[in-house]
């Protein structure tokens, strides 16, 4: 019984902290030098067209001022080097999990039958693209993939660590 209980306590962590990894990664242009940029300004347009409700949008755009702003970038409304815009894709996933009945005989313990367990979750995508103002180009742009939750204090958090992941490869050669 005492091994039934540890795999199932293994089990558990392993799906908890399976869901809560917050995959990374970015492209940019080879051919900029970053840190010609000095100021930012968001895409009005491009961030009003994103599918995701205006708390979680405004949650979105505090994380990244954060960000750009440790990073000596500085926000401005006339004439910015670059533009930032973000859009959002979500997957509903599901997770299995064997479980394994035991049954004793005596000193033997022998699996019985085997259950499989599974937890829905929603997967969640958030893009954040660079874009040279007076080219109009796309010079960098990061994507972080990992578990949306749905209570507000915890979403909040993951929010602001999608940012964060994210925009560590950002501007790239510096980290």
């Amino acid at each position: 019984m005492k091994t039934v209980i540890k795999i199932s306590i293994i089990s558990l962590i392993f799906l908890l902290t399976s869901c809560n990894v917050i995959r990374v990664n970015s492209d940019f242009n080879n051919n900029i030098n970053f840190s010609d940029y000095k100021t930012y300004a968001f895409s009005k347009k491009g961030i009003d067209e994103t599918e995701i409700n205006d708390i979680d949008k405004k949650r979105i755009l505090n994380a990244i001022d954060i960000e750009l702003s440790s990073k000596g970038l500085r926000k401005s409304a006339i004439d910015p080097d670059i533009m930032i815009n973000f859009f959002t894709k979500s997957n509903k996933k599901i997770n299995y999990y064997p479980g394994y009945d035991y049954y004793s005989t005596g000193l033997a313990i022998a699996p019985w039958y085997t259950n499989y367990y599974y937890h829905n979750y929603t997967e969640g995508v958030l893009f954040i693209d660079i874009v040279d103002y007076e080219k109009n180009e796309l010079i960098w742009q990061g994507i972080g993939k990992g578990y949306i939750p749905s209570k507000r204090g915890k979403k909040e958090e993951q929010i602001k660590l999608f940012v964060n992941k994210i925009l560590l490869q950002f501007p790239p050669g510096k980290n």
